[in-house]
């Protein structure tokens, strides 16, 4: 992965960076690619709640990385990793809309304590960017298509009412202490290293195992909802770029991170079928509580302030993201 550098003529060897939830899906993405492009040091803080240690395991004896397991609910554990850290990338968080409707306040006390915590050691340090996910779920009960980001609605769960107040609190921490901060509103993020394993697993990796295993899928609906499905190289590039631009315009903004596509449900599990070359009809259930029914993003805006230009499309991803995974079962049954 990662042929592709984003960060065009940025010596990477002189700064260092902090990953929260670097064990994580994409937070151990985004390691994958600083030290493979020469990153001078890398720390990851996670406290493996929903991250592997697996990926994590090809770093382990590069003398530029470290890893801490702590939780950024801490404050401590926080001061320590982004101590004499250059830039942050925020990954740490509970995701899941199932999770927050079944436990709203864990996913509070990390996704806004923890949050919180991360700004003040940002501050604290001195640290030259604090780059975060965000979410679409913010949109809320917003009909407006494509989502652009100063048009939301009222949220839809309590994860969306946490990803909401981090970037209410990015914008004060920018304005009080002059944090720079960039919000990256991440919409339906997919591909290697991502686990089918879980009650709270994401889609995608869940139609590829039951494809392997022979199983028919259940699609919650009718399967005619769509999303803006993001496969995860756009969203290193755009963490990447976030964090070295130089356009001083671009700080302390939220952008919608996505490729400007709206596919079904429906659609995405028949090419997952023809590309894994099977017939298994999918089987149906309710609708999910605090789902939305469609997401298509308007990504202008970072295209124009940080470059963002999201190469691969939703075919070549989840062919891409298809052929990791039966490339890499003994990983991904561990």
């Amino acid at each position: 992965m990662f042929d592709t550098a984003f960060h065009k003529n940025t010596d990477l060897s002189k700064s260092s960076f902090l990953v929260t939830g670097g064990a994580g899906f994409i937070g151990s993405n985004l390691v994958e690619y600083l030290l493979k492009y020469g990153a001078g040091k890398v720390v990851v803080l996670d406290n493996l709640a929903t991250g592997f240690k697996k990926n994590l395991e090809n770093f382990v004896n590069d003398p530029r990385f470290t890893f801490i397991e702590g939780d950024i609910r801490n404050l401590e554990d926080c001061h320590k990793a982004a101590s004499g850290v250059d830039y942050i990338f925020h990954q740490a968080a509970l995701g899941s809309v199932p999770r927050s409707i079944n436990d709203p306040i864990t996913t509070n006390d990390v996704n806004i304590g923890g949050f919180l915590n991360m700004l003040v050691a940002a501050r604290d340090a001195n640290v030259k960017k604090f780059v975060f996910a965000a979410s679409s779920s913010t949109y809320g009960d917003s009909l407006a298509l494509p989502k652009v980001e100063d048009k939301i609605g009222k949220p839809l769960s309590p994860y969306a009412v946490t990803k909401y107040v981090n970037e209410l609190y990015a914008d004060v921490f920018g304005k009080t202490y002059g944090l720079k901060t960039i919000g990256l509103r991440y919409f339906n993020i997919y591909g290697p290293k991502q686990s089918p394993k879980g009650a709270y697993a994401a889609v995608i990796p869940l139609f590829i195992e039951n494809i392997q295993q022979g199983k028919a899928p259940r699609i919650n609906g009718d399967g005619e909802q769509t999303r803006d499905f993001t496969y995860v190289e756009n969203a290193i590039q755009a963490n990447i770029l976030a964090a070295l631009t130089t356009n001083e315009e671009a700080n302390n903004q939220i952008y919608n991170i996505a490729v400007h596509e709206r596919t079904s449900l429906n659609l995405l599990y028949n090419e997952l079928q023809k590309i894994a070359k099977v017939n298994i009809p999918a089987e149906y259930g309710p609708n999910r509580v605090g789902d939305i029914r469609d997401s298509f993003a308007d990504i202008s805006k970072a295209q124009t302030l940080l470059g963002y230009d999201p190469e691969v499309k939703i075919i070549d991803g989840l062919n891409r993201t298809y052929t990791w995974f039966i490339e890499n079962q003994e990983f991904i049954a561990r």
